[in-house]
């Protein structure tokens, strides 16, 4: 039924429609308030407003003293007669700081003058006000130069300025004012802010000061003071590239006069990091974070635990790598100085001419310049304790390595840092392993499509979906699999995205693994997560291992700008050549439920040809491989190891 209140006109048609309304009158009121509010973007209107709106004030208030005088219960003095006009106008110019004049030229000039000051006070507190704003909002903008020195200077934005301000925290605790300055393309506010949300628990007494500015450009970056910095770190903005980086260490140069200034660059390409090392005769550092990424995700992926030692050893919580001199053990051999110090565990040597070598040659000769690199809680505790003569020389048979079978591994999601984890893979698995590889082509460049061919031992096949968990059930009930990588897309998508890809990638696959009625057994998870911020996520997602990308290139990236020596070890060990981190079955050294001193395991590794650092008890890990760690244990300490453990050694894969 029709709504009998509407009025309606039906010339229009058989519904009608509604009458027009009825113009309501405005009220004195609205159209004052409505004038006012236009006056306000006209100045002399609002002028005018402002000074009629005073002397109906002050006439108002004028008059209510009166009438309160009037009230005897208010106003004991005298009463007060009828009042004159003088009277009215020494009370009402009272309120404007006038009054008590003879004349009405008096009263006249007095006002003008009044009117006079007013304005004139007003402009200048105008300008005044207008010069306190205009350098705030340039203070604001972060344009001021920097005149502090020996700072650690970032040049450049990316999620990886989070972790290592963590980390530059952590490594200048002890140090009295520690100062960081972030010269960046980006507002000081965004920067300041984003900060903020990110490092909830603060910085310690580590000082960030943030600058608005183009690294590239010369002119703004003299504003960074550059020579006063003790070292530069130049971040990839990842869409950026190489080229910006290069423009940024060019521009560094161009303003920089200290000589002994190091410049830590993060690279993608292995020819731009040797020409920016050749051109600047080695002031460059180039961190090829891609390439550890990629060494690291391999070894999570074939060893578990292999991540978390890795973090343990690159990060400023824990243990760290240490150099030490020390003379006693000049004439010794290498294997003697890795039973020489109770609290610190060594893994290589940097000789005379300052070139490192990790877990050299167990007869290499050491002489008065030699110098030990060494894992410790801190710098102080490596201490020469002699060599353990005892355990030195013991006579150990070599274990025979277990015949490896065949390997098969699903990897989820593709970009080009899969094909760089499978190339490092390929030198590591057995022979007939095989890798096949599903992934929604719209997040993986075109290019990346050709050419699966990864060398070594390894098959590898791909295939596209949808992201539908049929679409992984189909995939894994294909082929026992040993292991299931999960990768980030690094195409038309970002960052955010693509960890929430992944995330939802492993509760599907867990989805999986739970569901009786699918014929996939519960199988070993590796997961990628590129922003560290997501970490916690992931783990809560349930990952056998995590490998976070923008957590490993900043450890890497602090640890090199607080000591430069670190950029060869660090080479050295995630290189695809030579010594690296591994883990190895514990019963390969000792039989298990024995009962034995650390540093005997450590003279039985050395016969082995290895640097034993640590242990990973597998009963303490169970459902996270990032735990059940243990690096760097007292020589003087007893372990007894049960099936499934690992002993963390530096040796050749």
């Amino acid at each position: 039924m029709a709504n009998t209140d509407e009025t309606r006109s039906f010339g229009q048609g058989a519904q009608g429609e509604l009458a027009a309304p009825k113009a309501n009158k405005v009220s004195f009121f609205t159209k004052l308030r409505y004038n006012f509010d236009n006056s306000i973007a006209n100045g002399g209107a609002f002028v005018a407003y402002m000074l009629g709106a005073l002397v109906v004030a002050s006439i108002l208030i004028v008059l209510i003293k009166y009438a309160l005088y009037a009230l005897p219960f208010l106003y004991a003095g005298d009463p007060l007669t009828a009042p004159d006009f003088n009277t009215f106008w020494n009370q009402f110019a009272g309120i404007l700081g006038k009054g008590g004049e003879a004349t009405w030229a008096e009263r006249i000039l007095g006002i003008l003058i009044w009117a006079v000051t007013i304005t004139l006070g007003a402009s200048v507190t105008g300008y005044m006000v207008g010069v306190i704003n205009r350098t705030f909002e340039k203070l604001r903008k972060g344009k001021s130069p920097v005149i502090q020195s020996n700072h650690t200077l970032i040049l450049g934005w990316s999620n990886r300025v989070y972790p290592i301000l963590k980390e530059l925290a952590i490594a200048n605790e002890n140090v009295a004012k520690p100062l960081v300055v972030i010269f960046a393309n980006q507002s000081r506010d965004f920067m300041e802010d984003a900060i903020a949300d990110h490092i909830e628990d603060g910085l310690g007494n580590l000082k960030v000061i943030t600058r608005s500015g183009d690294p590239m450009n010369p002119t703004e970056l003299k504003r960074a003071n550059v020579s006063g910095a003790k070292s530069v770190i130049v971040l990839d903005a990842d869409d950026s590239g190489d080229a910006a980086v290069v423009s940024t260490v060019l521009a560094v140069k161009a303003v920089n006069s200290n000589p002994a200034l190091k410049i830590i660059a993060e690279v993608d390409d292995a020819h731009t990091a040797k020409a920016l090392e050749v051109a600047t005769q080695g002031a460059v550092i180039a961190i090829r974070s891609h390439d550890v990424i990629a060494r690291v995700t391999a070894q999570a992926s074939r060893q578990p635990g292999l991540a978390a030692v890795t973090l343990d050893l690159i990060d400023f919580d824990g243990d760290e790598i240490y150099f030490a001199n020390v003379p006693a053990l000049a004439g010794k051999t290498y294997r003697d100085a890795l039973l020489a110090f109770n609290d610190a565990s060594v893994i290589g040597l940097i000789d005379e001419a300052g070139v490192s070598h990790l877990n050299p040659e167990q007869k290499t000769k050491l002489t008065a310049g030699t110098r030990v690199i060494a894992v410790a809680a801190d710098d102080d505790k490596v201490v020469y304790t002699g060599v353990r003569e005892d355990i030195a020389n013991k006579k150990v048979t070599p274990h025979k390595a277990p015949t490896r079978k065949a390997e098969h591994l699903l990897v989820i999601g593709w970009s080009n840092m899969g094909r760089s984890v499978l190339n490092e893979l390929a030198t590591y698995l057995p022979k007939g392993s095989t890798v096949h590889i599903v992934a929604q082509k719209k997040f993986v460049a075109d290019e990346e499509w050709q050419n699966f061919e990864f060398g070594g031992n390894v098959k590898a096949t791909f295939a596209t979906l949808n992201g539908n968990i049929d679409e992984l059930i189909a995939a894994a009930e294909a082929k026992a699999y040993n292991e299931v990588i999960v990768l980030g897309y690094r195409h038309e998508i970002t960052e955010a995205e693509a960890d929430a890809q992944t995330m939802l990638t492993m509760l599907q696959l867990n989805q999986m693994f739970d569901d009786d009625s699918n014929k996939v057994s519960k199988t070993r998870l590796v997961a990628e997560i590129l922003d560290g911020g997501k970490a916690e996520l992931a783990r809560v997602a349930a990952v056998d291992d995590l490998v976070v990308s923008d957590n490993l290139a900043a450890l890497l990236i602090a640890q090199i700008s607080e000591n430069n020596e670190l950029a060869a070890v660090f080479d050295d060990l995630f290189d695809a050549d030579g010594a690296a981190i591994n883990l190895r079955p514990t019963e390969h050294y000792v039989a298990n439920g024995e009962s034995i001193e650390w540093a005997e395991i450590v003279a039985i590794a050395a016969a082995h040809g290895e640097s034993a650092i640590g242990y990973r008890v597998a009963n303490h890990a169970a459902g996270d491989a990032a735990t059940g760690v243990v690096m760097n244990p007292a020589k003087n300490s007893s372990v007894t190891f049960a099936s499934g453990d690992g002993l963390v050694v530096i040796a050749d894969v």
